[in-house]
């Protein structure tokens, strides 16, 4: 039963997505195509010689109604932007050949920059306030720019004061009326995807969200999405904790506006998903199996969190493989609560090979977790009510 289950699944992500070799945008070992090295080409930082070249652009505020923000952030009262979950991103259109972003950083993150819907450069976002170009030397005319946080909140939070252009900027781009919020752990920060072996030790550099499976399914979907993930974290306890219970899981991050600070606490009311989806369990099963007890008042806490805010939206929750005792877990759970909106569904092992599909420290890159998004795709699509294209691809 379970190889034909997976069998039927890699059947609907080759249909979908072709062989890995045929997409001109990624190499095999699941990086961006675009230096020798693979992965985003380095787009440069502003020097100090060149700050007269940046007062020449035209800079607005980052909470400008012409900047479209998704994800967690706080606002101040001289219009910047302060966040530091994975994956949050920003989107300008303007009209020019170059563009730019004022930004500082607690510590150093990593950014992907997208050009007109095309991966452009990578860009670093670290210490007190500099202006960092984005694009340059682009033909002039209208040009669509989104800027997306590559590193998850252990890497610093991010302050966004202004964006800047060499011509006015447009009206922001429409919003693609769907959104998904992705409860997770290392495999939605997209831990080690740029890796080119399970062995190479991680590092931040190897990081990237836009390769793990909550954004491939957003993309698939085109969706707006929000990452809600910390990588080693888990529902019940984390990753080697000796203690039954951790202090603080991602039952307690999920209600945060930022993923290192306890306060301030999200305002829920920014944003309502058509759907959540959670995959949280590989950590808690690191150190032994929590018990259903455990399990219950850790799931249960996060349930009523999202019930409250979020109302009767679907909860999808993914249980990772190798952690099958949630999976017994969640349906009684379903049962007890009669939540008709809360749905469960197991990846079922080996949904990843140990070799081809795993990048840095072990963890999925892009192949592997085309392979995990592949699985969950037709759920949400059921779950959410939106169609599953043929000819999309999943990557």
């Amino acid at each position: 039963m379970r190889r034909t289950y997976l069998a039927a699944l890699l059947a609907l992500f080759h249909t979908a997505a072709g062989s890995f070799g045929g997409s001109p945008a990624f190499a095999e070992n699941g990086a961006f195509t675009g230096n020798a090295a693979g992965g985003f080409p380095e787009a440069r930082e502003t020097l100090p010689h060149e700050s007269a070249a940046a007062e020449t652009l035209r800079f607005t505020p980052a909470t400008a109604p012409e900047i479209r923000f998704v994800g967690r952030a706080a606002r101040s009262d001289d219009g910047a932007l302060s966040f530091d979950w994975s994956g949050a991103y920003f989107s300008f259109r303007f009209e020019g050949t170059r563009c730019a972003m004022r930004a500082a950083d607690s510590k150093r993150n990593y950014y992907n920059v997208f050009v007109d819907g095309k991966p452009h450069g990578k860009v670093t976002a670290e210490g007190p306030a500099k202006t960092i170009v984005l694009a340059e030397g682009l033909p002039h005319g209208v040009h669509t720019v989104l800027v997306q946080k590559r590193t998850e909140g252990e890497q610093g939070r991010t302050t966004l004061f202004a964006v800047g252009s060499d011509g006015p900027l447009l009206d922001a781009p429409q919003a693609p009326g769907r959104h998904i919020e992705f409860i997770g752990d290392s495999h939605t920060c997209g831990y080690g995807t740029e890796g080119k072996s399970p062995k190479e030790p991680f590092t931040p550099e190897t990081e990237n969200c836009d390769l793990a499976w909550g954004c491939i399914i957003a993309r698939y979907f085109d969706a707006d999405y929000t990452l809600i993930a910390h990588s080693g974290q888990g529902i019940v306890r984390n990753w080697g904790d000796e203690k039954e219970v951790s202090d603080c899981t991602m039952r307690e991050r999920v209600a945060r506006t930022f993923d290192m600070e306890e306060t301030p606490l999200w305002d829920f009311a920014q944003y309502r998903p058509d759907i959540v989806v959670i995959k949280l369990g590989t950590n808690d099963f690191s150190t032994g199996t929590p018990s259903r007890e455990q399990f219950d008042a850790s799931f249960g806490e996060m349930h009523a969190l999202l019930r409250r805010r979020y109302g009767d939206v679907p909860i999808l929750y993914v249980v990772p493989q190798n952690c099958d005792a949630y999976y017994d877990y969640l349906r009684a759970t379903i049962r007890t609560l009669g939540d008709p909106n809360l749905h469960a569904v197991p990846h079922l092992a080996p949904i990843n090979d140990q070799t081809d599909d795993l990048g840095a420290g072990y963890h999925p890159n892009l192949r592997g977790q085309c392979k995990m998004a592949a699985a969950v795709i037709p759920y949400i699509a059921t779950l959410a009510g939106w169609p599953m294209p043929q000819d999309r691809p999943i990557r």
